[in-house]
């Protein structure tokens, strides 16, 4: 009967729709974020409450990845790239 939710723990990704609390938390702290230049942020949500803003280790690349095929570093630092034009 143990739910574990840290990958670090054994806890298994599951790709899922954000609901409606969700996209209002992230329709709320995304602005701000932006506002002060994140743009590699993750947050953690459990329940109905906005628990964690990791600004410096988000986590979930490889999830990320595996869940949607996609190579999510590249995206990143395309973007980085982009910003700060390095290209």
């Amino acid at each position: 009967g143990d739910i574990k939710a840290n990958f670090h723990a054994g806890g298994v990704p599951r790709k899922t729709d954000l609901v409606f609390r969700d996209k209002k938390i992230i329709n709320a702290v995304g602005p701000l974020l932006r506002k002060n230049n994140l743009f590699f942020v993750g947050i953690d949500i459990i329940g109905e409450y906005l628990t964690e803003v990791n600004v410096t280790s988000p986590t979930g690349f490889k999830q990320i990845n595996m869940l949607n095929n996609v190579n999510l570093e590249k995206v990143f630092w395309d973007k980085l790239e982009a910003k700060y034009k390095l290209v």
